[in-house]
């Protein structure tokens, strides 16, 4: 796969690459300069946001079944603190 560099030093990514890798418009690439003199590597840069919701849940496997969950427990904290305040009045 051949491309040319614009005037304006722009470049086509190749339609088979953006196909094989799933590239959309605003994908970003980061270039990176190569060992040898006339050489560089490009690698695409992951979308934070799909990143993030491919994290999602990812740390549940290491929750003791003894323990709430998280939001759970922090749920029944503050109802436990409302309850210690109305009493105290």
């Amino acid at each position: 796969m051949t491309t040319t560099i614009t005037g304006r030093n722009q470049i086509t990514v190749p339609a088979q690459l953006v196909a094989k890798l799933g590239l959309l418009p605003g994908t970003r690439i980061e270039w990176l300069m190569g060992e040898e003199p006339d050489s560089f590597h490009c690698r695409v840069i992951p979308d934070p946001a799909k990143l993030a919701h491919s994290l999602l849940g990812a740390g549940r496997q290491y929750l003791r079944p003894t323990i709430l969950h998280p939001l759970e427990s922090l749920s029944n904290e503050r109802a436990d603190e409302d309850t210690l305040s109305q009493a105290s009045l």
